[in-house]
């Protein structure tokens, strides 16, 4: 039904002598019956949802416009502030469920103007502390707007949250009974943890693809046509991190939340607005930020790719999302996975990976059950990938994606993944159960995976205390952040750093990346699963991440020509980018002459310092 037919129907209703109090009720009863429906809905299978949401989005759209324009009416009739504020509410979650399946900022910033609105008019103060029902609200409005703007990475915004969400907290354990409120209080030592571990630190600079800092996509140096037989988008990525006792704040962990934005772009430059950034006593940018009034939305930015991001998925769930995915895939594109999790079954030692890369982390020695123990084969002269393939299912290494003792109903295998290769895959994979995962490579169906694994130990971080400053797996901030995590590789505080220095080096960094991509993209010896990903700006910084992460564990004293501490992908790279070659040794050199941490690493023979170099101090 049209919107000019919806409004017919509702002038001959009044015209009809209906109340306006009836018309307004049964609107209420429809929109909430639909929104119902579409709030369990799954993120993925975007395409068959998407006309659902126009007509329950529609609903909303004409319940509002009719109670702005009979409000004096229906509050004569009864009706509440927090009524209203409800309404708004439910048109926020609509917006922020759409942007969760389809990525567009658009959304995004539609639900933070309603949420906005809501604090700003204060829809459910009125009888707060008169009725639990409506403290429960005033909460769970709270957390969902902090979540809006965590993801939209306006911090200021989030602290004042925060502060409301712990003083009215506070005042409903002292009006109503404390037992009614032990999950808030959970809530809030959540979103505390959270803040604490993303730190303003590890958002100087946008962790989403900025034209500001980063290469303009079409600036971006073309491949050799030897090389790249075709050219491939990311238009989809699967998003999923489960380890005890890992930092999040409701189904969104650390891990996760970092990636999410890693593949978007900063829309409008948004993120410089203001002239007057400065390092502040975290290390973190000054006060006046960004602009709230401005709309986030850019139309001249592309689509950012989708992403269902899956919280402790049972494996029967991931493989569900893993082939609607794969189904829906348009031509020329590639499906993103990442993974973060505890392995079971390898051979590291346990005792060496208790504390993850600044997380403590419970690993899981349960031998899983559903893979079966051996396979066998009617062909007597099975080739070589036929092998590997079938070593696969023997192959009891695989990643925990559940709590102990639940087998392999959360458990997820390399051979889980390698039916689905028969679409282009970029695989990173951040455990100390990665090895497992090389089995991949060769055992693909039709399209051979790009693959990024995590080191399987952990790496020693200089002068940290890994029980007390929770900041995520390093890898993960390599990938998303890597100025950032080398300092904290190297144990160096955000607040001794000095903005000039921060700029400059981070400027040298991306100079740095630049080249290697061009010397990907001029290589004799590119494989070709890189070369068709090149292209692509969000794939293309996550490779030269991983280059650059490469070189730094590889020349680290601590971690130096230690397997086990080195991060590998999967097919090999050429040379020229490889630890061992002089432009990735020169350009560790020069970083770690930065922060006085040459001594830190050890490099070939021959390698020094180039004169006048832009990273001096």
């Amino acid at each position: 039904m049209s919107q000019q037919n919806m409004n017919c129907n509702l002038n001959n209703n009044t015209g009809n002598n209906i109340p306006v109090s009836e018309v307004y009720w049964s609107l209420v009863e429809k929109a909430d019956k639909k929104f119902s429906k579409i709030r369990d809905l799954p993120y993925y299978e975007r395409n068959r949802y998407d006309t659902y949401f126009y007509k329950v989005f529609k609903l909303y759209t004409q319940l509002w416009k009719y109670q702005q324009e009979n409000r004096e009416k229906l509050v004569e009739a009864g009706l509440k502030r927090w009524e209203i504020g409800e309404i708004a509410s439910r048109i926020a979650q609509l917006y922020f469920g759409q942007y969760m399946r389809t990525s567009d900022m658009s959304y995004l910033s539609e639900s933070y103007i309603f949420y906005d609105a809501i604090l700003t008019r204060e829809y459910f103060r009125d009888g707060l502390y008169q009725h639990l029902n409506l403290a429960n609200k005033q909460l769970r409005f709270l957390a969902r707007f902090l979540m809006v703007c965590l993801v939209l990475n306006r911090r200021e915004m989030v602290n004042q949250l925060v502060d409301h969400l712990k003083m009215l907290l506070d005042e409903c354990k002292r009006t109503f009974s404390e037992t009614d409120f032990k999950e808030w209080k959970l809530v809030v030592q959540e979103i505390v943890r959270f803040l604490k571990a993303d730190t303003a630190f590890m958002n100087i600079r946008p962790l989403r693809y900025s034209l500001v800092l980063d290469p303009h996509a079409d600036a971006l140096p073309g491949v050799a046509t030897s090389a790249a037989k075709r050219s491939l988008k990311l238009r989809e990525a699967i998003l999923s991190s489960y380890h005890y006792n890992e930092v999040k704040f409701s189904e969104l962990t650390l891990d996760t939340f970092r990636m999410l934005q890693c593949l978007e772009w900063e829309p409008s430059g948004s993120f410089f607005l203001s002239s007057n950034i400065k390092i502040g006593q975290n290390g973190g940018p000054g006060p006046s930020r960004i602009n709230y009034s401005q709309d986030i939305a850019d139309p001249t930015l592309p689509p950012n790719p989708r992403k269902a991001i899956l919280h402790r998925p049972s494996v029967t769930h991931f493989i569900a999302v893993l082939a609607t995915i794969c189904e829906e895939l348009p031509p020329d594109s590639v499906l993103l996975i990442y993974l973060s999790a505890s392995g079971v079954g390898t051979s590291t030692n346990a005792a060496d990976n208790s504390n993850r890369n600044f997380e403590s982390h419970t690993i899981s020695s349960d031998a899983c059950s559903t893979s079966p123990s051996n396979l066998t084969t009617n062909s007597t002269n099975p080739t070589s990938q036929q092998m590997k393939g079938e070593c696969l299912y023997c192959h009891t290494g695989c990643l925990q994606f559940g709590t102990r003792g639940n087998g392999g109903l959360s458990c997820i295998y390399p051979s889980d993944i390698i039916p689905f290769t028969r679409r282009p895959l970029f695989i990173v994979i951040d455990s100390d159960g990665s090895e497992s995962f090389k089995a991949i490579s060769g055992a693909e169906k039709g399209e051979p995976a790009a693959m990024l694994l995590s080191p399987s130990s952990s790496i020693p971080i200089a002068g940290a205390d890994v029980s007390r400053s929770p900041c995520g797996s390093l890898f993960t901030i390599f990938l998303t952040a890597p100025l950032q995590a080398f300092c904290l590789l190297l144990g160096v505080p955000g607040s001794e750093i000095e903005m000039d220095t921060y700029k400059k080096v981070e400027k040298f960094l991306s100079s740095s990346l630049n080249d290697w991509g061009s010397a990907l993209a001029t290589s004799d010896n590119l494989n070709p699963v890189w070369a068709q990903i090149l292209s692509d700006p969000f794939l293309r910084r996550l490779l030269l991440r991983f280059i650059y992460c490469q070189a730094v564990l590889a020349l680290y004293g601590p971690t130096f020509e230690k397997k086990n501490f080195q991060p590998k992908c999967m097919p090999s790279l050429p040379g020229c980018v490889l630890p061992s070659s002089m432009i990735s040794q020169t350009v560790v050199l020069q970083m770690a002459n930065v922060f006085g941490a040459t001594d830190k690493f050890i490099f070939a023979e021959g390698i020094v310092l180039p004169q006048n170099t832009e990273t001096e101090h």
